[in-house]
């Protein structure tokens, strides 16, 4: 290995061919980070020297070059290991540069600087010889144009919106300016230019012999520049191991690789607090899905290069795989994110989970759909990602912390690979349900109705999840619970484009008088509820705004008129049947028919309850019970509840010393129990519901206030920094 410090003209004079390894990334430096400040760095010194400062200087950085075996009568060859964005820039930069010199008619001049892009034609064997860097694979055709075009005319080039061809663009039109400000001094200042980015920027060049490791160098100094991604390091690691020729590397690229350097892949995608390039965090799954392994961000390439070295299957058979499971993952993200046509059932847990941000769930998918293992059955696909989303699903929707559910998640997977793909999915199911701890246990249908009975779910929740939560009850009722031909309905609802609606609205002053027996605290306690939601397209909702329920202007008309929305329509039928308007009775019985479908669409096992489980759910009001509110004293054994809503006036239960609500001579554990009971099966919201012992005494509600006060609205998402979540 030589070390020296050379200028460009020293690296660049002499005939050759400087290649960038087609497995290295694609051109990725910018304006703003990248080609600006150099810009000014080529100023500041060119001015340097037509002030007669012949000492300025600029230092560029390292690049690290290795001596490659060239066949007798070919230009000589070096491979760049490091530095190619920073000797592509100049590459471009100085024909930019020659350019706009040689527009002016300075050709001499112009023609110092073009000695340093293109090799003599003499010299030149095959066309692509005329370049001295030749970029990766995916940049050549950008860079083929742009550098071969006399005075190109960037915006009609067929690469124009390339980064190459920007970077052309943007050096040409900096150029152009400089040389202009003094007109009357062209030539000096040209021939200053060259001989500034020529001859006074500095960089480090590392020569490595044919035989020295170029990859340990190559991770010593990545972190230069614009950093890495994992998956730029991993491309380069798989295929420095194929150790092949390069007409055979090349075709591997095309094979394997090339797909990963397309926009879907290059996407920046977030998972918790880190972002990733999708290629990144997909590389990082499927990972996972081999090793059972949580693997931190900052982790990612030493993990994938210990499963390479230890790895007794050719590198190539990796690449193929990873192939075939990145196929099969982009077609999941692709077809979820159709907003209009019914989804398959992998389809449909991909755009869920993905509105819970959920990644921790993908090495799980990829391991189900892995092509290289026998297919796991329909049926039992159905029952594990069923099982999952319902575990995900309620888990968010009694607010459960998510901390600790990667590790969780990861040893779930390491205990299914261990089973026959044949029962897969029934044994996701089993180590749910037996689960009792706080990080993974899995909410029963009691948790989930106490926490939705009360909880102000617009605040809670964030916007998308709770979008997602109303597209499931509206997709239900449409039919579309279940997949292909057996959907009842003609079109599930656009996903991810309605907004959500209040249907009796936020700001209910003016149009919206209260009831006698409701104050504003009642009502600011239910707006919020899942009873009172519902979806609207987003050219209708500004229209709805606070108006009145009533009339020719009001809510209910327009919503009416213009909503095709189930939800809406049959809050608008249970209006119609009552003739009371829309009231907190109704929201609440709303909210109740909603939790009731949600437990259909996001089922637990038969039997299944979190009866006699350790640690506790969630926090505040969603956890008490009646018998807690014995316990405190604040309800008595034999106290008589009544109805507090005047349509069901001899409504009665009796609270028992164990705190049971008796009604006709049978016991209930909950207030909506005993509610339902006593208004023979309508759902009721049993904590609003009840008063206790008169029409003037205090909901339960309000006693239950007394233990714990409502909390201040809170976020809905707990992440782990660096992992996937």
């Amino acid at each position: 290995m030589e070390t020296q410090v050379q200028n460009p003209q020293a690296i660049f004079n002499m005939p050759q061919r400087l290649l960038v390894p087609l497995f290295q990334r694609p051109y990725v430096w910018s304006e703003e980070a990248q080609w600006a400040p150099l810009w000014v760095d080529v100023v500041r010194v060119t001015e340097k020297v037509l002030g007669h400062d012949h000492g300025a200087r600029h230092f560029l950085g390292a690049v690290v070059l290795q001596q490659e075996s060239n066949a007798t009568g070919t230009l000589m060859s070096r491979t760049i290991i490091d530095g190619q964005q920073r000797l592509t820039t100049l590459q471009l930069l100085f024909d930019a540069i020659h350019e706009e010199i040689a527009r002016l008619g300075l050709e001499s001049t112009a023609r110092r600087i073009a000695d340093l892009v293109e090799n003599p034609e003499h010299q030149r064997r095959e066309s692509e010889d005329r370049f001295k860097v030749w970029p990766t694979n995916r940049d050549r055709e950008a860079f083929a144009e742009v550098m071969a075009v006399a005075k190109p005319d960037h915006p009609t080039l067929k690469h124009a919106r390339e980064k190459i061809v920007r970077a052309h663009e943007y050096f040409s039109a900096q150029a152009r300016a400089w040389l202009a400000a003094e007109p009357d001094n062209l030539e000096q200042r040209a021939s200053f230019l060259v001989d500034s980015v020529a001859t006074r920027l500095q960089i480090v060049v590392i020569d490595l012999k044919a035989d020295e490791d170029a990859q340990e160098i190559f991770e010593t100094l990545n972190a230069r520049g614009t950093p890495l991604t994992a998956a730029d390091l991993i491309k380069n690691l798989v295929f420095q191991r194929l150790n092949a020729t390069p007409q055979v590397a090349e075709k591997a690229y095309h094979e394997y690789w090339e797909q990963f350097e397309t926009p879907f892949w290059e996407k920046e995608v977030s998972s918790g607090r880190v972002l990733w390039s999708r290629s990144s965090l997909f590389l990082t799954q499927w990972l996972t899905a081999q090793t059972q392994t949580d693997i931190p961000a900052r982790e990612v390439f030493t993990s994938f290069k210990r499963h390479v070295d230890d790895s007794t299957s050719p590198v190539t058979d990796m690449l193929e795989h990873i192939r075939e499971c990145a196929s099969i993952y982009r077609d999941l993200i692709e077809g979820s994110e159709d907003q209009h046509k019914p989804l398959s059932l992998l389809e449909r847990f991909t755009y869920r989970t993905s509105t819970l941000q959920s990644e921790i769930v993908k090495p799980m998918v990829i391991w189900l759909t892995d092509p290289t293992l026998p297919p796991v059955p329909v049926e039992q696909l159905a029952i594990g990602l069923n099982a999952l989303e319902s575990w995900l699903v309620r888990r968010m929707l009694v607010r459960e912390k998510s901390a600790g559910t990667n590790r969780f998640l990861i040893d779930l997977l390491g205990e299914i690979v261990q089973v026959s793909r044949d029962e897969a999915g029934s044994r996701i199911s089993e180590l749910l349900a037996e689960q009792t701890s706080d990080v993974s246990y899995w909410p029963d249908d009691e948790a989930v109705r106490q926490s939705l009975e009360t909880m102000p779910a617009y605040r809670r929740l964030s916007r998308g999840r709770l979008r997602m939560v109303l597209e499931a009850v509206e997709d239900h009722r449409r039919g579309f619970t279940n997949f292909g031909s057996s959907a009842k309905g003609e079109q599930p609802v656009v996903r991810d484009e309605c907004t959500i609606e209040h249907v009796m609205p936020q700001k209910w002053g003016q149009y919206w008088p209260l009831p006698r027996d409701v104050t504003s605290h009642d009502r600011d306690a239910v707006i919020h509820t899942l009873g009172n939601l519902t979806l609207v397209s987003k050219a209708l909702n500004p229209s709805l705004s606070n108006g009145p329920w009533d009339g020719d202007q009001g809510k209910r008309t327009a919503l009416s008129a213009y909503s095709s929305i189930k939800l809406t329509a049959d809050a608008i039928t249970l209006s119609n049947e009552t003739g009371n308007g829309w009231d907190e009775t109704l929201i609440e019985e709303r909210t109740e028919a909603l939790i009731d479908d949600i437990l259909v669409i996001w089922p637990v096992p038969a039997g299944h309850t979190n009866e006699g489980r350790h640690g506790s759910a969630g926090s505040g009001q969603g956890d008490l019970t009646v018998r807690d509110l014995v316990a405190a004293g604040l309800l008595s054994s034999g106290q008589l509840l009544i109805s507090g809503n005047s349509k069901y006036p001899d409504a009665r239960c009796t609270v028992t010393a164990d705190g049971l609500l008796e009604v006709d001579g049978k016991f209930y554990e909950t207030p909506s129990g005993a509610g339902k009971a006593a208004t023979r099966r309508r759902a009721v919201n049993g904590w609003w519901f009840w008063r206790v012992e008169d029409s003037a005494g205090p909901r339960l509600r309000e006693l239950r206030r007394q233990l714990a006060p409502e909390t201040a609205d809170e976020g809905d998402i707990d992440v782990q920094d660096d992992h996937l979540v």
